[in-house]
């Protein structure tokens, strides 16, 4: 398939293809006439970027997932390296909900020192 049709089925833009190309995520044959062409594996490849790409995964991080479907498993997420990013990515998330609380801790405090009538909901 050529890349328009990629892109209509994965829903992702021409322009997105290219760039996974360019990072060697995406590899496409050329047809006589130059033209990209994918195959349906390619599709496979594309919507696994894309799920992680849309929870926050960086696109570097998708690169041991894109391996692993690429070496024949049927989920990305299941050889070691992947593992070891949805780990790491977790710890991060744990990081940032950790700061995001402390931060919350304070600004209702801060609220509890200001205004002691104020209500302030998930607050007693």
């Amino acid at each position: 398939m050529r890349i328009g049709e990629l892109a209509r089925r994965t829903g992702v833009s021409t322009r997105s293809l290219r760039y996974y190309e360019q990072h060697g995520l995406l590899s496409a044959r050329r047809g006589a006439n130059g033209y990209r062409l994918y195959t349906e594996g390619d599709v496979r490849l594309v919507s696994e970027i894309r799920a992680l790409l849309s929870v926050g995964f960086t696109l570097e991080d998708t690169r041991p997932f894109v391996d692993c479907l690429r070496s024949g498993h049927d989920s990305g997420g299941s050889c070691p390296e992947s593992v070891a990013v949805y780990q790491r990515k977790l710890a991060e998330i744990d990081d940032e909900v950790r700061l995001l609380l402390a931060r919350r801790a304070e600004v209702a405090a801060q609220l509890a020192g200001s205004c002691e009538d104020c209500f302030f909901r998930g607050e007693t």
